[in-house]
């Protein structure tokens, strides 16, 4: 089930596929090529690796090796194949589809779903769900574990994504993702008073030095980090006998792994039933069980560009129903 989407690309054939060109901007300039392409193709590291090593990766017109920095002027054409058959097998689950035309499907993804299959998980996925809902409608850039898919919300974190149904949607939002015209909204609850109405956590974000499955602030210059800048605002607060709480949005500037877990962690309010970065153990948490299930942290609205009619479309949904009512309890237990 692990088989490398990249293993039978031939780099002469280059009519047989898809060729797409990146213009480098200023602020990649030094950058390593297979970082850039992380970012820019949103593909994985491992399939940047395989491009790389098979020459379809070229500056100007010459293959490059994955260490190769970036320069100013430097035209990036990456050269994808066509998308074989999906390993990930099309299932009949159920999707709360809130929008969706040829282009682009936007879904409400319950918390507890993972967003495409990984190793050892390869079956109850969002992408699961969408093979079966849109049969060969949706991108190959993601290649055959992440088809459609352009950006991601952590398992236990709900709320709207929007999933490209071409190549040429894909690469569009990619776009609007990396140079911030996409907007996102999340509801959170804190763990503690945060005591400001509102603020923006400016920290860069990189893996956690021992632990990689974990993020962490990365100060130290010689650690690869990014830029991660989340604005926040508080929308209530509780005083409850079982400790202080505050519901809050979060407005995403950037978008890394984690961020907005991350972020409030480093000020000293992780969110409430984060067991990673933690806001997991507290009394009010373990008095309610039944309606806390890892972290409450809900995608609640999308704005974007729409890729072929260029109109600014704005997307919200409904808070899930165990974030709902441990707000009520939470209202109702204050004082």
């Amino acid at each position: 089930m692990n088989k490398d989407i990249y293993a039978d690309f031939d780099a002469d054939a280059a009519e047989s596929y898809n060729a797409v060109t990146f213009e480098v901007e200023e602020g990649y300039i030094g950058e390593r090529i297979d970082r850039f392409l992380v970012e820019k193709a949103d593909i994985s590291r491992s399939s940047a690796a395989k491009l790389l090593e098979n020459g379809s990766v070229t500056v100007k017109g010459k293959a490059v090796a994955k260490n190769y920095k970036l320069r100013a002027c430097d035209s990036v054409e990456v050269v994808f194949p066509e998308p074989e058959a999906d390993e990930a097998l099309p299932e009949d689950i159920p999707l709360d589809i809130i929008y969706e035309d040829g282009d682009i499907i936007v879904v409400n993804k319950p918390k507890g779903m993972i967003v495409h299959p990984a190793t050892g998980i390869y079956t109850g996925t969002l992408v699961n769900a969408l093979l079966y809902h849109c049969r060969d409608s949706l991108s190959g850039i993601g290649g055959v574990i992440r088809p459609g898919i352009v950006h991601r919300i952590d398992k236990d974190t709900s709320g709207l994504l929007v999933v490209a149904k071409n190549d040429e949607a894909h690469l569009s939002l990619s776009e609007q993702l990396k140079t911030h015209t996409v907007s996102r909204v999340y509801h959170a609850i804190a763990v503690g008073n945060i005591k400001d109405d509102k603020g923006t956590v400016n920290k860069p974000i990189g893996r956690h030095p021992t632990d990689r499955k974990r993020m962490a602030i990365v100060t130290d210059p010689s650690r690869t980090a990014r830029e991660a800048i989340t604005h926040y605002e508080v929308i209530e607060r509780y005083a409850t006998p079982t400790g202080r709480f505050t519901y809050i949005k979060c407005k995403l500037e950037t978008g890394r792994t984690h961020q907005i877990r991350v972020h409030m962690a480093s000020i000293g309010h992780p969110l409430l039933g984060d067991g990673v970065y933690g806001g997991q153990g507290t009394k009010f948490e373990t008095t309610s069980s039944a309606i806390i299930s890892g972290q409450c942290l809900h995608a609640k609205e999308l704005e974007l560009i729409h890729p072929r009619t260029r109109e600014l479309m704005h997307f919200e949904c409904d808070l899930p129903e165990g974030f709902q009512k441990t707000l009520e309890k939470l209202t109702k237990m204050s004082y």
